[in-house]
């Protein structure tokens, strides 16, 4: 497995290419991401989406339409794809899969697990490739994805942590936001998050 990312927008919301056994996965396009990811890949299987943040899938539309390959997001964050609900301007796209919960699928024979952590939005998943998670909004470095957002909820989030402090693998993560991190580094510091939602 190889990754790329480079932050994008004035969120510097990371947008991934994923490359295994000579397939991408492009997760999270947000805004300009189109021409980076044009020049990045060769061989693009599908859009992958964490969740329905305009940072995160500004740019499904044009890349969709340049590529021709099927869009993947969480069924509860579909509605943020098509009604843009903050407002932001964002360019609507249609999903070609629902992931719903924990769902694996099989894309162009790679394994790709979405695992479902509700809070920051209805959706939000974090994506398992190989022993590598792309955690989008639900984790990062040291902190949590903001449950003040419209839509999200704080009972879901201290579910979703309760979830994922019993994952056992030891996984690399990629964020949406920030730098790279571990499992077992953010189990170490979750638990004081409960108590601060």
């Amino acid at each position: 497995m190889t990754i790329k990312y480079q932050p994008m927008g004035a969120y510097q919301t990371n947008c991934y290419i994923v490359e295994v056994e000579g397939k991408e996965f492009i997760i999270d396009p947000g805004m300009d991401a189109t021409d980076w990811v044009l020049k990045n890949t060769t061989n693009p299987v599908a859009i992958l989406n964490t969740h329905g943040h305009f940072d995160h899938v500004w740019s499904n539309k044009e890349l969709k339409e340049k590529l021709n390959i099927p869009i993947y997001v969480p069924k509860d964050d579909e509605f943020m794809l098509k009604d843009d609900p903050l407002g932001q301007g964002t360019p609507p796209s249609q999903a070609d899969i629902l992931v719903v919960g924990d769902q694996e699928f099989d894309i162009e024979d790679i394994r790709v697990k979405y695992l479902h952590f509700p809070g920051h939005t209805p959706g939000c998943s974090a994506i398992l490739i190989g022993d590598t998670l792309f955690s989008g909004d639900f984790v990062f470095k040291g902190s949590i994805g903001r449950v003040d957002f419209p839509f999200s909820s704080p009972d879901d989030m201290k579910q979703s942590i309760e979830k994922f402090l019993h994952v056992q693998e030891d996984w690399t993560i990629y964020s949406g936001h920030g730098d790279p991190t571990t499992v077992k580094a953010e189990q170490r510091t979750l638990p004081m998050w409960l108590g601060h939602i």
